[in-house]
């Protein structure tokens, strides 16, 4: 499924931070992810990104118009089209030279909102109940329900075990 830049890379974002062991070097991770301009992360800006990475939690563990709004409410975003690096124009919703923690806020915030508004049925938590990680569906279909292959083999393997256990009534 094709997202546009906020729906898809933002809301991926937020999934990134959500699944982030709590350790991480929130830094290291916004450059991985391709978010640019980074910046120092003061430890102020820390403590507050990891209040938001609980925020972003709530909405993959239950997406909804008013939490949304909520999270949007909080922001410093301020909507602007943008043309930097050669590309075409497309909105931004904190400015280049804002602080990062108020960057990172406004873009998740914006992306989850609009991925909500597009396709709120993309926004997803792994079905494998021992799992907490989140996911942005971006299969074809709109199906998927685990955070990854490894999960959904995990739950299948264990379904066709309690099928085939011997003394064991077939589960269908």
């Amino acid at each position: 499924m094709h997202f546009n830049p906020y729906g898809g890379a933002a809301a991926e974002l937020a999934a990134r931070l959500v699944n982030a062991d709590p350790g991480r070097d929130l830094a290291l991770l916004l450059a991985e992810a391709g978010y640019k301009p980074i910046g120092p992360v003061s430890p102020r800006q820390e403590a507050t990104l990891r209040s938001w990475i609980q925020r972003l939690d709530e909405v993959f563990r239950a997406p909804g118009v008013d939490l949304l709004n909520a999270l949007l409410a909080e922001t410093t975003s301020r909507p602007y089209i943008s043309t930097h690096d050669g590309r075409s124009p497309h909105l931004h919703y904190a400015a280049e030279n804002a602080p990062i923690d108020e960057r990172v806020k406004a873009y998740t915030a914006a992306g989850l909102a609009e991925l909500f508004c597009t396709a709120p049925d993309r926004i997803g938590r792994c079905a494998r109940p021992e799992c907490t990680r989140v996911f942005v569906d971006t299969s074809r279909n709109g199906r998927r329900r685990f955070c990854s292959d490894r999960c959904a083999n995990r739950v299948n393997v264990a379904r066709h075990r309690a099928r085939t256990a011997p003394g064991q009534k077939t589960i269908t």
